[in-house]
């Protein structure tokens, strides 16, 4: 009995194709590129013009694990960018490094050193330790995590990661060196990309970090220019830190909170005049520690200038709060997370950081004590409840101004009317009310209770109107608002807040305290909080340097409006950004190497070192081996980076001949400036921002970045990639799965634009049976064809030939653009459709040999840059030709597209889904038991009219006419319209409005010329010449083509539809011989 065909025989006989095609460009090098010598071409200034470049490339991601489904999807792009520009005849450049820079590995690999301490070298205690642990607690034996737990995603440990990877039990207590990453998973890595068909010069490929010496020599290099540039400077600055790891924790060290920065308060100093009485009984047991103490409370704040109109203060009842230790004198009141804030922005005494808290207090023991609120016109206040104050923003404790704050009036109106709900005496709030402190043009002196009437707010409960108040005022005081009370009455609130803000500070009654602007987990685990650091950091947002960079993104391709507009606003914020670290891997500060360079300002320039990597040491990613230009790491000395990059003359005394530098500078100069850059937008707020930056700092403006390409998260299959949920896959996955070909065609198909993309499981599957099957088609037609056509081409065989001129042409525009879900449109989807419909209209004569032909190595030259492991195989093993596909120029046109036989074409097409919509209607007529045409019965012998007409109806003519003569400036004036045609009588027509609806749509759409309806082609020729297609197609026994003068009077009734371009029909069975 013969064995069943598997069920991925179809998936398997492509990927077989795959490994072939690999093998295949490996041996030919194809993918291996270099600049024209200096011998091929001394002269610098026409080289691009004799030699056209590309270069592309993706930021290369981190070595922690093995790349995932959506770093395929942002090298996709790349990758068949790179593919196209090849076929144009570029030398076209895709490198690709390996980042390794940073907390990331060391981290991880911390983890898996304790975790050997904690349960062995093979972590063979883990097990026993486990079920011990679910036999003491067998009521929470689900939560105890093990290996099931780990391949579900639900993981515990580093070990448990490590074997998600595939990595064995044995191998992973390696992976505690940090540096054996860096060994272990870029071969990994280029493995992977090689599979799914990487067109990359792995020559150029490198590791970071000073493991290798040349690319440390780069970056020491690239951070001596940007100090002696100015461009890195030394000082206090606030910066998100973690606790926990002793440093700055940069958004590549985060495992949340990417692009958060340090949100600036000003905290406010509410002195504790008398406690309330739960508060002096809470605080008993504390009271040695207070002893002595100023008590404040500190509430954070974004207005100081309203400090004014403060009618009380408010903390939350349920929430928990400590006092802490600050000086010899004064305590302060607040959240844990609000200290730990402080703790590391200098405003302990001495500059100390360990916390010191004298006591503990709950927020409902707090209400009712009395405070002193500096600025306010009452000489004392009282701490109230709020339900919504949260122990995750700010300080816990918050002003009350209700006549500027929605929240705050809403919150006190709500404890005025039930002061027994809320637990608070009446007394500490009856005479309380908004004091007007800034008047504004829309809402006058009191915008809060204004808003908050406006909005119909009834309570603090009322989220989103409260929400939407909160906004309009806050716009409203500080763009429109004047102050009316105060030290600086009469001022705008845009020059009072920075006054008040000084004046507060200097009083000593308010400070300057920072924190994240939403939460940041670093890859250590630690909640990050803002520290005030003397550091090194990047100084962007200089004036100038800011005016550089915004000239560079004007002038840079970005693809996209949203890209562009995202650029735009990120270097409206972006600042000061800390350039250095003391923990991880990467290279020293080179004047300060108690730091390191932190993972997003040693990866900004990199680009310009993959031009001259392959010289430098070519074959080893981390430089232990020299390359083919012989230069040692130690002689790449600043000068002579400097000349290899044109911005010096040659160092004489570099030890290394000129002919060798001028080797390395010629690479350079010809593949620089970068052509694309593609990459996820969530990069556009760090990484691609500095890219700009360091490239206007220190290179000249012709090599400057050319274009930025972004795209969103790619989703599988509707849903987001996410390893804990288990919709995961890697690049490899994927290619085990469907094959490398067919990964690519489904991740082509997945989007184009800044939004979120999808990888569907049905579009891959899908496309294995499309490429399986047309292979096997292009095989039958080449074995058959001495059976194929030849000679002189016919009216169809045009159509075909001029259908694929045109969609070659639809197909190299949407290469140009970079939209490859459009590629795949033309030139595959409808590229096969005209195919198949050529098939069907020869299906009597056979088709003609040099358009199938013809037709093939289309196909796998227009697929070629997406699916290159197939073309492969239709070019050399199924068409016979010579060379590489993915060496094979772009294909050109048989002739000029033939827009009449192309209006022809869509006639027929048109006509022919006509006359089924016509012969439906009427059979559905029959049905409902309508009598007109009842006998028709359309399986039996059938005969067809076609009716032709020469001339629109005059009606239609007269509607057109006054749409032309009232249209100007892309716009029509439909009052004058309808009053003419109505004094024309022409409205009598019930059909003249809805027709002039439609033409409206389609001169709108398509411009003015659409006014004039005149047919490019001879419509009763082309009807005659598509006679048996239309019989084949339609299944006709006879057709009749009457052209309006043929027209009988028992025609006229069916034929008075027709118009040019559009001819109506008869339908009726031919009389049967008995």
């Amino acid at each position: 009995m013969a064995s069943e065909t598997p069920k991925t025989a179809k998936r398997d006989a492509l990927r077989a194709l795959e490994s072939k095609a690999r093998t295949l460009w490996d041996q030919e090098k194809a993918f291996e590129v270099n600049a024209p010598t200096i011998e091929e071409h001394p002269n610098s200034e026409d080289l691009h013009e004799v030699y056209p470049k590309y270069m592309a490339c993706m930021p290369f991601p981190y070595m922690n694990g093995r790349l995932h489904l959506g770093h395929a999807f942002t090298f996709s792009k790349v990758d068949f960018g790179t593919g196209y520009e090849r076929m144009k005849g570029k030398r076209a450049l895709l490198p690709q490094g390996f980042h390794c820079t940073g907390m990331p590995i060391k981290a991880s690999a911390d983890k898996i050193a304790r975790e050997i301490k904690m349960f062995g070298k093979n972590f063979e205690k883990y097990e026993e330790l486990a079920a011990a642990d679910a036999l003491e607690k067998k009521e929470e034996v689900k939560n105890v995590k093990s290996k099931v737990a780990a391949k579900t995603g639900n993981v515990t440990y580093q070990f448990q990661i490590m074997l998600s990877l595939g990595i064995p039990r044995e191998e992973i207590h390696k992976f505690a060196e940090p540096y054996y990453w860096t060994e272990f998973f870029p071969p990994q890595t280029i493995s992977d990309m090689n599979a799914f068909g990487a067109k990359v010069d792995w020559r150029r490929s490198f590791i970071t970090t000073d493991a290798n010496p040349y690319y440390d020599s780069f970056v020491r290099w690239q951070m001596r220019k940007l100090k002696q540039m100015n461009k890195i400077k030394f000082g206090e600055r606030y910066t998100i830190y973690s606790i926990l790891d002793n440093q700055p924790c940069m958004d590549h060290d985060r495992a949340s909170g990417e692009a958060v920065g340090p949100q600036e308060y000003i905290g406010i100093k509410m002195k504790v005049l008398e406690w309330s009485k739960p508060a002096q009984e809470a605080l008993t047991q504390y009271s040695d520690a207070l002893k002595g103490k100023n008590v404040y409370l500190i509430a954070a704040t974004l207005r100081p200038e309203t400090m004014y109109g403060q009618t009380n203060c408010f903390v939350g009842p349920d929430l928990e709060y400590g006092i802490y230790n600050i000086n010899d004198t004064d305590a302060y009141l607040c959240t844990n997370r609000a200290i730990r804030n402080m703790s590391q922005q200098k405003i302990f005494a001495n500059g100390r950081t360990d916390i010191e808290k004298l006591a503990d207090i709950k927020g409902v023991s707090v209400v009712g004590t009395k405070i002193h609120a500096p600025l306010s016109v009452n000489p004392s206040v009282y701490v109230l409840p709020m339900d919504t104050v949260l122990a995750t923003k700010g300080t816990g404790v918050v002003t009350s101004v209700p006549s500027n704050s929605p929240d705050d009036f809403a919150t006190l109106s709500d404890l005025k009317k039930k002061p027994e709900y809320y637990h608070i005496d009446p007394e500490w709030v009856k005479d309380l009310e908004p004091i007007p402190i800034i008047d504004t043009p829309n809402y006058g002196n009191l915008i809060a209770p204004k808003l908050c009437e406006l909005k119909k707010v009834n309570s603090q409960k009322d989220r989103v109107q409260l929400a939407e108040a909160k906004e309009i005022a806050y716009k409203e005081d500080f763009y429109q608002g004047t102050m009316c009370f105060g030290d600086f009455k009469g001022l705008k609130v845009q020059d009072a807040k920075p006054k008040v803000r000084e004046m507060l500070i200097k009083t000593g009654e308010a400070f300057v305290y920072n924190e994240p602007e939403s939460l940041v987990i670093s890859r250590s685990g630690d909640e990050c909080v803002v520290a005030l650091l003397d550091q090194w950091y990047i100084d962007y947002g200089e004036e100038e340097w800011l005016a550089k960079t915004k000239k560079c993104l004007a002038q840079m391709n970005t693809f996209t409006v949203e890209t562009r507009n995202q650029f735009e606003s990120v270097l409206d914020w972006l600042n000061k950004w800390a350039c250095a670290r003391s923990f991880g891997l990467g290279t020293k500060l080179p004047w300060d190497e108690q730091f390191l360079v932190e993972s997003l300002s040693d990866s900004t320039i990199y680009m310009a070192y993959y031009t001259i990597a392959n010289l430098l040491h070519g074959g080893s990613l981390n430089g232990s081996k020299v390359g083919p230009a012989g230069i040692k790491s130690e002689q790449m000395t600043d000068a002579v980076w400097d000349y290899v990059f044109k911005l010096s003359e040659y160092p004489t005394d570099c030890g290394i001949p000129q002919d060798t530098l001028d080797r390395l500078r010629r690479e350079y100069e010809y593949f620089y400036p970068l052509d694309l850059r593609a990459s996820g937008k969530d990069l556009i707020p760090n990484h691609l921002t500095f890219f700009m930056y360091n490239h206007t700092a220190i290179f000249p403006e012709s090599m400057w970045p050319r274009g930025v390409r972004s795209n969103g998260h790619l989703m599988l299959d509707s849903k987001k990639m996410s390893k804990s949920t288990g919709n995961f896959m890697t690049m490899s996955d994927a290619i085990q799965k469907y094959g490398a070909d067919a990964t690519r065609f489904a991740l082509a198909d997945a989007g184009d634009s800044v939004e979120d993309a999808n990888f569907e499981d049905s579009t891959a599957n899908a496309a294995i049976l499309r490429l399986h099957t047309l292979l096997e088609w292009a095989e039958e037609q080449i074995t058959r064809s001495d059976a194929l056509r030849t000679g002189e081409y016919n009216f169809f065989d045009k159509i075909f030939d001029n259908e694929m001129n045109k969609l070659i042409t639809a197909t190299e525009k949407s290469y140009e653009a970079t939209y490859y879900r459009d590629v795949l449109k033309f030139g595959c989807y409808e590229f096969q459709a005209a195919k198949d419909a050529y098939q069907q209209a020869s299906a009597d004569i056979g088709m003609h040999k040099d358009l199938v032909y013809r037709y093939i190595e289309l196909q796998a030259l227009l697929l070629s840059p997406i699916t290159p492991h197939w073309s492969e195989y239709m070019w050399r093993d199924i068409l016979k030709k010579d060379g590489l596909i993915v060496d094979a120029r772009f294909p050109k046109l048989s002739a000029p597209v033939d827009e009449v036989l192309d209006a022809s074409t869509r006639y027929i097409r048109k006509t022919i889904k006509s006359v089924r919509d016509a012969e439906l209607n009427l059979l559905k007529k029959k049905k409902k038991g309508k009598n007109a045409e009842a006998e028709y019965k359309p399986k039996e012998p059938k005969s067809l009219k076609i009716y032709a007409a020469t001339k629109f109806p005059e009606w239609q003519e007269a509607c057109l006419s006054v749409m032309k003569a009232n249209y100007a400036d892309g716009q029509f004036d439909d009052v004058k319209i309808r009053q003419e045609l109505g004094a024309q009588g022409v409205l009598k027509n019930k059909k003249a409005m809805p027709f002039v609806q439609e033409q409206k749509k389609l001169i709108l759409k398509d411009g003015p010329e659409a006014f004039n309806r005149t047919l490019s082609f001879d419509e009763m020729e082309v009807l005659e010449k598509a006679k048996d297609e239309f019989k084949r197609a339609l299944g006709f026994h006879t057709i009749t083509i009457l052209g309006h003068h043929q027209w009988t009077e028992d025609d006229v009734k069916a034929a008075e539809s027709a118009v040019p371009g559009a001819p109506s029909f008869n339908f009726k069975n031919e009389p049967q011989l008995e």
